[in-house]
């Protein structure tokens, strides 16, 4: 199974998890089976407000789950289409949240729970 983490800088698994999916400059791969990871740019990076298309963002990466500060309801709905989660993640390393993930400890998010807005705060 691979988890997507958006980022602002590559510092590997001690990248701090951004606050918003669609805004995120770089998304680290996390591979939970194999413990590996890569990261790559953020495809889709200047896209309108309201129009992020998250699977061109990703590159086609193939994920499970996103772990992220806030994502746009369009956006989740869009990766909830295609059966990838996403969960609340804290704005911390990237290692942590990993953890948190594999003890069932971060809440899924809903719709409800989505940004309305860019300027949404985490």
């Amino acid at each position: 199974m691979k988890v997507c983490i958006p980022i602002e800088e590559d510092k590997g698994l001690n990248s701090i998890a951004y606050g918003h999916f669609g805004t995120a400059p770089f998304f680290l791969i996390y591979d939970l089976e194999n413990e590996t990871s890569k990261v790559i740019e953020n495809r889709d990076l200047n896209h309108s407000h309201g129009m992020c298309q998250p699977l061109k963002a990703m590159g086609g990466e193939n994920v499970s789950a996103i772990l992220v500060g806030g994502i746009g309801a369009g956006a989740l709905m869009k990766l909830n289409d295609q059966g990838i989660k996403a969960y609340q993640a804290e704005i911390d390393l990237v290692s942590k949240n990993v953890e948190l993930f594999k003890q069932n400890n971060l809440v899924e998010i809903s719709i409800e729970d989505s940004c309305g807005h860019h300027e949404c705060s985490h």
